[in-house]
């Protein structure tokens, strides 16, 4: 065990395979752009000179599950994180290729005496990426040193304490970034999304990446914009503002959950001392635990990487059809359901990147259940949608609203309940549908019950494309069908032991509870 003194004069300690007297120490930053409360940097500097390395993987960035946005939000928090570095004294060195590739030539010709980087729980890419990275250092007598970045373990034997461990793991104190010598390696460039071949995927309002950024959506939420998140987070118009907004930069690491949880306690703090009755108590509460949630979902995926590709539960194996039908995935996906507010909340999500909690519930459960398609396939397209793609939480979620966990509460979603439950006054869904314009406010969810529907439907709007009642009843049957017999539940009590969390955790309020939550877009 080596103890490392941290620039705060604390000590953190962390087993490491080998210690090195001096020597090029190699930090491979992936999705922790930042350098406040980065331990690996802080460790490695410790350790010897410190190379700051960012690796564009053109081979990633062709995957199924990436996108132009996630490009353009990454590229503009390493420019940030370039300049960070920059002020500590040696800025981002940037490469683009193979990583194996990238190191060996490092190796060659000015050396790596240590690998440092946080543990990343990402897709299956990224896993096998990472194994071959550890077969070379072990090939080359190079220590790898991944140090935890957040509440998910490795190797997790069981679920027991996890909670408190997490709360733990967050007290801990956050580290500030060492000073560094400049090591005189070209930094290179930052390629553009076209360097990469990333196609426009038409957001236009997205959000801004890198650390000024992160810092102010912070700020903001906790002081300004959060007040209402408890009872506004579920509607797509008020949650834009209300919700935290924070998860792309969690996501890209911009901010450390350890920086987010520790100022939320202390608002917490700084509002239980005012004593007011005002709504910060309670929408700080379902905060933070929402926090705790978001390294409860990345757990399963570090525990079962194959929930990427395969039925939690393999009882749901061949319900539905591997090969989606592709008319009703494009339509899906493109906001022409027939079904006004799920499509509004398809094309807000393609314009914008972003998603409140409940609609994206929504949307992924209408593709699963009322257009009876398999979640790779939606989930794919969510994924590219999503700027603040976390495939640790997009994975288990999309299986959980899709009903293949085999341990979670099936829930069906009435796309039209939700259209005026959300949005009564219809101001989210004539936005993003003004093909309805025509149609009157108390039809505008049901505008095939219009007087003047055969004016719009199937001109300026196409029909529904299901009937959402009939289909809800028969998804809901084919499901519970699933669900009987001994076998089924045998493998579902495996599952509840090695996923399920075994109790609240501490600063979390009943309605907090994640069963309606994808990608946790706080």
């Amino acid at each position: 065990m080596a103890v490392f003194k941290s620039s705060e004069g604390g000590s953190l300690s962390y087993a490491v395979e080998r210690l090195w007297e001096s020597g090029l120490q190699v930090v491979w930053f992936k999705r922790d752009l930042r350098v406040q409360d980065h331990r690996a940097l802080a460790y490695a500097a410790q350790r010897g000179q410190v190379l700051p390395l960012f690796v564009v993987e053109p081979d990633y960035w062709r995957l199924e599950d990436v996108s132009y946005r996630h490009w353009d939000f990454a590229a503009e928090t390493l420019v940030s994180l370039r300049d960070s570095l920059a002020a500590l004294g040696q800025p981002l060195v940037t490469r683009v290729g193979d990583v194996l590739d990238v190191l060996e030539r490092l190796r060659r010709t000015v050396g790596v005496d240590g690998l440092w980087s946080h543990g990343e729980t990402g897709n299956g890419w990224t896993y096998a990426r990472d194994e071959q990275v550890g077969a070379w250092c072990r090939a080359h007598g190079v220590p790898w040193n991944e140090i935890p970045q957040h509440g998910v373990q490795r190797r997790l034997a069981s679920r027991n304490g996890w909670a408190a461990q997490w709360d733990r793991f967050m007290a801990e104190p956050i580290v500030k970034a060492p000073v560094l010598k400049p090591t005189g390696i070209e930094v290179g460039l930052i390629p553009s999304a076209r360097d990469l071949n990333l196609v426009l995927d038409g957001v236009r309002d997205r959000q801004v990446g890198g650390r000024a950024a992160a810092e102010g959506v912070l700020s903001s939420f906790l002081t300004e914009r959060g007040q209402t998140y408890r009872r506004a987070m579920s509607s797509p118009l008020a949650g834009a503002g209300a919700c935290s907004r924070l998860s792309p930069h969690l996501a890209w690491g911009s901010l450390s959950m350890r920086e987010v949880t520790q100022a939320t306690w202390a608002r917490q703090r700084d509002v239980k001392a005012l004593g007011a009755r005002d709504g910060w108590s309670g929408a700080l509460s379902s905060f933070s635990g929402r926090l705790h949630w978001h390294c409860h979902f990345i757990q399963k995926l570090e525990d079962a990487p194959r929930i990427e590709y395969e039925n939690l539960h393999r009882g749901y194996d061949g319900i539905r059809p591997s090969a989606p039908d592709a008319e009703r995935l494009a339509a899906w996906a493109r906001g022409e359901t027939g079904l006004p507010f799920v499509d509004a909340c398809m094309r807000s999500l393609r314009a914008t990147g972003w998603l409140n909690f409940r609609m994206r519930a929504m949307v992924m459960a209408v593709a699963s259940y009322h257009l009876w398609l398999h979640w790779r396939a939606p989930g794919l397209e969510l994924a590219r949608l999503f700027t603040d793609y976390e495939p640790g939480i997009h994975w288990s979620q999309v299986q959980m609203q899709s009903g293949t966990t085999g341990i979670n509460t099936v829930r069906i979603y009435n796309p039209v309940k939700q259209g005026m439950d959300q949005d009564p006054a219809g101001d989210f869904t004539r936005r993003w549908v003004p093909e309805l314009a025509k149609i009157d406010d108390q039809f505008l969810q049901e505008p095939w019950k219009a007087e003047n529907a055969g004016a719009v439907l199937g001109r300026a709007y196409p029909m529904p494309i299901v009937d959402h009642l009939s289909a809800a009843r028969d998804a809901r049957e084919r499901i519970w069908a699933v669900r009987k017999g001994d076998a089924f539940r045998q493998e579902a009590q495996g599952i509840v032991a090695k996923h399920a969390s075994r109790k609240a955790p501490r600063r979390r309020s009943r309605k907090s509870a994640p069963s309606k939550q994808l990608d946790l877009p706080f």
